[in-house]
């Protein structure tokens, strides 16, 4: 699998997974992958995954809450989320965002001379801030990529994405999860990594 590969599914991913579905970036998207013809392009995933995705994503218009409201009831609230999408909610003893894994995420970040431009007070450990910057190791710095999904996206990317598909009750984000599960299992196999022994997970 090449840096190219991951780098397109990281920022598909990522996106779909951060900004609204109205937003500039997502729009053209939600277009793109309501019609099946994107399994046959999509390099990281089973295609059983990726039919049943191109499945989900085919009866998005058929909810019966607007995609929208699905997003902001998924990432943004008033209420609590279903699926909480900062890895320090699984990693840290207390379920907290902004806890120990963030700053050690943070601290990794600032050793190696990477700066994240975010336009809001995010914290660094979002599932789409990960993979878009799983994108852009792959395109400017894939020596560290290997020891960045190791050590600070795939130890609870799983468990992220198991209960988002439970628990999404909309056929988009509930194809999204499939996908993206799916996904960083090829790039786990595709890069030969080995994750450390599995920690703990507190959500």
């Amino acid at each position: 699998m090449s840096a190219e590969s991951i780098s397109l599914t990281g920022k598909v991913l990522g996106a779909m997974l951060f900004y609204s579905p109205d937003s500039e970036q997502v729009q053209p998207l939600v277009t793109l992958m309501k019609d099946s013809g994107w399994t046959t392009m999509w390099p990281c995933a089973t295609q059983e995954a990726k039919t049943r995705a191109a499945e989900l994503f085919a009866q998005a218009d058929a909810s019966a809450e607007e995609l929208n409201d699905a997003w902001q009831r998924l990432f943004v609230g008033p209420y609590a989320l279903p699926a909480p999408p900062w890895g320090s909610v699984y990693l840290d003893k207390e379920s907290v965002i902004f806890g120990d894994s963030t700053l050690a995420l943070r601290q990794w970040m600032r050793l190696n001379h990477i700066e994240p431009h975010l336009t809001q007070a995010e914290p660094e450990d979002h599932i789409g801030l990960v993979l878009m910057m799983s994108a852009w190791l792959a395109e400017n710095s894939p020596q560290l990529l290997g020891e960045f999904l190791a050590a600070h996206l795939l130890p609870w990317s799983g468990r992220y994405l198991e209960l988002l598909r439970l628990k999404a009750e909309h056929p988009w984000y509930e194809g999204v999860a499939v996908l993206a599960q799916s996904t960083l299992n090829g790039w786990r196999k595709a890069l030969a990594l080995e994750i450390p022994p599995k920690k703990e997970l507190y959500f």
